[in-house]
């Protein structure tokens, strides 16, 4: 996607924003669930100038902070939106559809391939660790609807991974919407999305942090209810 495209689908946010912020809010809805679902759409594109705009004006409260916490839960409700789509669609129509018929939607077998054995090899926390990480973010949710994933822990899972992904990319094109002057949206996408990879190595720490955490504690816990059953 050009830096002339992205600039159309931001002017989109631009104009609404500031005259009819529910239909600011439903384009950030609506961009976000598309992003998520299987049609390659960078969320970028949204979140960052919606936190752009959150900071320059006064469009939904009287306060810039609650405005961009509204945008943050917007954002979240997208993302779990299309990834709902994928989880169910992968659950409703299985493995011999998407494979035979994935190419039609954005969706080839290798792609399809290369998410289902990220899924099996960490298992169900991958579904919380691809949110973060590019091309795999939003196919994650396709191997999670596979193999029928417990519905409570795949929404737990990609909840707190979409929500920090979209809180970074708010919360980046706010504070550039604090500190810079006028500025370009495609020239803002980009200054952003450098900020984000010059840190993006602490994003992967944590991570990895969670990831030790969540395995450790996981062990705990099977340790715990098999000295239990004895």
């Amino acid at each position: 996607m050009n830096a002339d495209s992205i600039a159309s689908y931001i002017e989109i946010l631009a104009v609404y924003s500031q005259t009819y912020p529910l239909i600011f809010l439903f384009l950030v809805l609506f961009f976000m669930a598309v992003e998520s679902s299987f049609i390659p759409f960078p969320s970028e594109v949204v979140m960052i100038p919606a936190g752009f705009l959150v900071a320059r004006h006064e469009m939904i409260t009287s306060s810039h902070a609650a405005d961009l916490l509204i945008i943050i839960v917007v954002g979240l409700m997208g993302s779990m939106l299309g990834a709902y789509l994928n989880y169910w669609l992968s659950a409703r129509f299985g493995r011999p559809f998407l494979y035979k018929y994935g190419k039609y939607f954005f969706l080839k077998p290798a792609v399809i391939a290369r998410s289902e054995e990220i899924f099996n090899l960490y298992g169900e926390v991958a579904t919380f660790v691809c949110r973060l990480l590019p091309a795999i973010r939003q196919l994650i949710s396709i191997p999670a609807g596979l193999s029928k994933m417990n519905f409570f822990r795949f929404s737990l899972f990609t909840g707190l991974g979409a929500g920090i992904w979209v809180a970074i990319l708010a919360g980046v094109g706010y504070y550039f919407g604090r500190i810079s002057g006028d500025i370009g949206y495609a020239d803002l996408i980009k200054r952003c999305s450098e900020a984000i990879n010059r840190h993006y190595i602490w994003i992967l720490a944590g991570l990895v942090l969670f990831v030790v955490v969540y395995i450790y504690c996981h062990k705990k816990i099977m340790a715990s209810n098999l000295s239990g059953k004895i």
